[in-house]
């Protein structure tokens, strides 16, 4: 059962193939709205789970009367070179030992090389480790597409050289894509080394990672099984009810909460800026949900934040969702969500610790 699960969570984050929905006629009543930064667009890549991450704890920072506006650049340069590092240890360690070199991607994913998915707890561990700068020190300006970049880096990684060769080539490429890395980050006076700087931000144990399945144990943490979930972290494991209980206070107490889940369904439009289900008046059970992600009808594809709550004009229950789409649909790159459309579709959630 396990290894068909595994199969069936597969993350894609892009923005091909979105689909139309409904909603033309629905009208919204916003119940709560937390502050947010601009909306940002993840152009040619996967990095939804960067963005959205980001942009929760932008959000968080502004309810506390701070502003930040950070970089997924920065940390998407990481996350390859990262990628880049295993590949070369990998490759020599092979070639030293006389066998053949696995193609496959460096940090254990699928056939394909490098890659830019991944999952919400990934961008806490990578900002811990490498850092993180404001937006205006460290975007690609010109735009980046970074499928086209994750191929240059996977034919690179096929010419074995020297390591500090490889490390070099990698660091002009990621260098002429996207940008050099800044040494220091200026903020409010202030010079902080990237890793002080993302230290300043978010500490990795402000947030929880919460999930929803019934093949474990609820109130256990296990390692959700995300073909994406490339570091096997850990997520605690809630009945339905309990989840969305805990969202809600979270909201209602001026935490955003990121989302990862699934944006496949014929009702989910960013253009019209709604999603809901084709019969929305039913609330999936524990075992509805379990059912539907092991026959494939919820995947693990997108992430977004979730910064607010309203109702429709007939009294039903929404979820206010930034997108990193751009600024296109009826709101901007904002999408109203049913409470029936998240309890089925719903993933994981990253959700700041009550005690933080």
């Amino acid at each position: 059962m396990l290894a068909g699960f595994l199969l069936l969570l597969l993350s894609g984050c892009n923005k091909a193939g979105k689909p139309a929905g409904g909603g033309d006629t629905l009208r919204f009543t916003n119940d709560i709205v937390l502050r947010t930064t601009p909306v940002k667009d993840q152009g040619a890549s996967s990095l939804c789970w960067v963005y959205a991450m980001l942009a929760t704890i932008e959000t968080e920072h502004l309810m506390q009367g701070d502003s930040v506006n950070l970089s997924a650049d920065y940390v998407a340069r990481n996350f390859l070179r990262e990628q880049m590092l295993r590949s070369i240890v990998v490759s020599h360690n092979a070639h030293s030992q006389g066998g053949q070199r696995n193609l496959s991607s460096p940090l254990g994913g699928t056939e394909g090389g490098f890659t830019t998915r991944g999952t919400m707890p990934m961008l806490l561990r990578l900002i811990e480790c490498y850092g993180l700068t404001h937006y205006d020190a460290y975007h690609a300006r010109q735009g980046c597409n970074y499928n086209v970049l994750c191929r240059r880096l996977t034919q690179q990684a096929r010419v074995v050289g020297s390591p500090l060769r490889m490390i070099h080539d990698a660091d002009s490429l990621l260098d002429s894509h996207i940008g050099p890395k800044p040494l220091h980050v200026f903020m409010l006076g202030c010079e902080y080394t990237p890793r002080q700087f993302a230290h300043s931000v978010c500490r990795r144990d402000e947030y929880q990672m919460l999930t929803s399945y019934a093949h474990h144990p609820f109130g256990e943490a296990f390692p959700l099984e995300l073909a994406d979930n490339r570091y096997h972290d850990t997520f605690l494991n809630l009945p339905i009810d309990s989840l969305m209980a805990r969202l809600d206070r979270s909201l209602r107490q001026g935490h955003p909460v990121c989302w990862e889940g699934d944006v496949s369904e014929k009702g989910f439009s960013q253009q019209r800026g709604t999603a809901h289900l084709q019969d929305d008046s039913h609330a999936a059970s524990d075992a509805e949900r379990l059912r539907s992600m092991l026959s494939g009808k919820t995947t693990d594809d997108h992430c977004m934040a979730i910064v607010g709550m309203a109702h429709d004009q007939h009294g039903r229950k929404y979820y206010l969702m930034k997108n990193s789409w751009g600024t296109t649909g009826r709101y901007r790159g904002y999408v109203y969500v049913s409470e029936n459309y998240l309890r089925l579709k719903t993933v994981a959630l990253a959700i700041r610790q009550e005690d933080a």
